[in-house]
């Protein structure tokens, strides 16, 4: 089915994005990818919805993969991400989605439903729950300093400490360190990189060629996007307050994912919190599920993204 899914750039906000699609029905769902990924992590999901009646779109955010990148990467936020999301469905005349956001792309696409109700007919996220970047949101200082978002926003520090690898050598080394249950952090003396054990194997749903593929789209890109954003803009205010998301949406989270150790989470999830911000929220867990639970244990996320879209109405 792969060979199915048709590829296209499309101009939004002044900017080519890549996009890639499979399926034909009315009902639209956009895929939002997180780092270190890509469109192609959701190549599993595309299909079984494809196959499940829906249109299914990825695409590589901007500054990511074979997107364009804007001219000042430095001056950009996830808010920025919003009205990307809002263009791209412009652009492919979808006048409303389901959006399903993975990683640091569970925020714009809450975020776009908080702001644009009506482009949104519901949300599902992997992992990570709403939340409203600013600094109230960034708790690191309740971890270690050697914590790998600490790392990751102090100017340089990533760029170091990636640059001693090949792209592909970056990639497998953070795809098998973030597929563990403990949170990546470093020794006083160490870089994020140096976590990584090179006997340890590729996790056995992720194959060379998966690494092959997301390897040669961050060749192309690099990671001069990506620090930015999530990571180095994650403390600037939205300008937002009193967000609510009132779509339907669904939270799948994986139990063995290292997001949930991440101080207040698990309390935030299970307590129901989030509930606070998301009142039409239904949280599912996924006992075995990790960090990448849906390219790890894809026809159980499959099930439960389409058991969830087959419920609302557009």
């Amino acid at each position: 089915m792969m060979e199915k899914i048709q590829h296209s750039e499309v101009e939004v906000k002044g900017l080519k994005l890549h996009v890639a699609e499979i399926g034909s029905g009315s009902k639209t769902v956009v895929f939002l990818h997180g780092f270190p990924e890509i469109w192609y992590t959701w190549r599993h999901q595309m299909i079984s919805v494809a196959n499940a009646g829906y249109r299914a779109i990825a695409f590589d955010f901007r500054g990511y993969g074979l997107s364009e990148q804007p001219v000042e990467p430095e001056k950009e936020t996830m808010f920025d991400l919003v009205p990307e999301v809002v263009g791209l469905l412009d652009a492919i005349n979808i006048s409303k989605a389901f959006l399903v956001g993975k990683d640091f792309g569970a925020i714009p696409g809450y975020l776009t439903a908080a702001v644009h109700p009506e482009r949104v007919a519901a949300v599902i996220t992997l992992g990570i729950p709403f939340i409203l970047p600013g600094p109230s949101a960034v708790q690191n200082h309740h971890l270690p300093k050697g914590f790998y978002i600490t790392r990751w926003q102090e100017p340089g520090r990533a760029e170091a400490d990636f640059g001693r690898f090949p792209v592909k050598s970056v990639i497998r080394n953070i795809y098998t360190l973030f597929s563990k249950s403990e949170i990546p952090i470093a020794a006083d003396d160490q870089e994020i990189m140096d976590l990584f054990d090179p006997s340890t194997p590729l996790p056995p749903w992720f194959s060379e060629e998966d690494l092959s593929t997301y390897a040669s789209l961050y060749e192309k890109s690099g990671f001069r996007y990506a620090l930015q954003v999530p990571y180095r803009s994650a403390k600037v205010e939205t300008g937002l307050s009193d967000v609510k998301v009132t779509v339907p949406a669904l939270l799948i989270v994986g139990e063995q994912d290292y997001f949930l150790k991440f101080p207040g989470m698990e309390d935030y999830i299970r307590k129901g919190v989030v509930k606070n911000f998301v009142p039409n929220l239904e949280t599912v867990y996924i006992p075995e599920g990790s960090h990448f639970m849906h390219e790890q244990v894809p026809e159980k996320v499959n099930q439960l993204i389409i058991e969830f879209l087959d419920k609302q109405s557009i």
